[in-house]
């Protein structure tokens, strides 16, 4: 009889027994070593026939090292399936070479874990030039979910002014945007951004006045500077904003930056479980099991004693 089993990287394990649990499985840690000299020794939890690896990959590099040697310790022991969930995926901004003598790191990480693991699953990946996920991972399954049902959820309990606009930075935020605003039944716009550099950004709104008077709900796909979402709001407050609001799907700031948000006018700032963050509100455990159960249609669960 298959077996199937649910094994976690240290660094989520909150997020990923959440997931585990959903899907009647037992979230067991990979043990990481570290040597004084920065190398890992990994142990891998009980062999199954096919193994679920939870992995969000934030701060990325030891974790692309100990996925790299967990399976290859889940191979050699008999695993016949590995299926990778990254509710963050790492390397996706580069995705060309904008300057000669740049690495595209999407290319390289994408052929990396589709040399590695059989199945991706991921949340709102940074797909900007890349139609579509599959391109990413060349020869293995692969699928880039959306975390918008899980925000529209959330917010639909939490409760919104049915006067808000939702409010999207850029014109790449366009497909999320609008499907979140369609969801609540809001209005929504877009903004153009200019960006001059890592930390300097410009926001230009094509029709001020719809802002103007109403509560705004910033939504994005990644915050790691936050410039771009500061800029947004004092955009947003010259244009008359009654409130701003934040939603990201994958929080890469530092904790300490909300402060610098509350000073930039924004009120609240709420995020998903992609990434462990203490701005996290919105479980994406329900989302990522929806799309795993296929894993377990085909492979019967292990007994259970009581």
């Amino acid at each position: 009889m298959s077996t199937i089993g649910f094994q976690s990287l240290p660094s989520a394990t909150g997020a990923a027994a959440r997931l585990a649990t959903k899907l009647g499985l037992a979230c067991e840690d990979i043990d990481l070593h570290h040597f004084p000299d920065g190398e890992l020794r990994i142990t891998i939890g009980p062999l199954a026939d096919t193994v679920i690896l939870y992995a969000a990959l934030d701060q990325p590099n030891e974790k692309l090292i100990a996925l790299l040697l967990a399976c290859e310790a889940l191979r050699r022991a008999g695993a016949k399936r590995l299926v990778l969930v990254a509710p963050y995926l790492c390397y996706m901004r580069q995705d060309a070479a904008f300057h000669p003598g740049e690495a595209i790191s999407q290319h390289a990480v994408g052929r990396l874990l589709a040399g590695i693991v059989d199945r991706v699953v991921t949340v709102d990946a940074h797909l900007h030039r890349t139609a579509k996920i599959e391109l990413v991972f060349p020869g293995i399954e692969a699928e880039n979910l959306s975390a918008m049902p899980a925000i529209a959820d959330t917010l639909a309990k939490t409760g919104v002014d049915p006067a808000t606009v939702v409010i999207g930075p850029d014109s790449e935020s366009e497909p999320w945007v609008s499907d979140l605003a369609r969801r609540l039944q809001l209005q929504h716009t877009v903004a153009r951004k200019m960006r001059h550099g890592d930390r300097s950004v410009q926001i230009e709104f094509a029709d001020p006045g719809l802002l103007s008077g109403r509560p705004a709900l910033l939504v994005d796909d990644i915050i790691s500077s936050g410039a771009t979402l500061m800029v947004a709001a004092k955009a947003l407050e010259a244009a008359g904003a009654t409130g701003i609001d934040a939603i990201v799907t994958h929080a890469l700031f530092p904790p300490e930056m909300v402060a610098a948000f509350s000073d930039a006018g924004i009120r609240s700032i709420r995020s998903t479980d992609s990434v462990p963050h203490p701005t996290n509100a919105i479980a994406l455990d329900e989302t990522l099991a929806a799309a795993l159960r296929s894993e377990l249609s085909q492979t019967p669960l292990p007994e259970t004693t009581t």
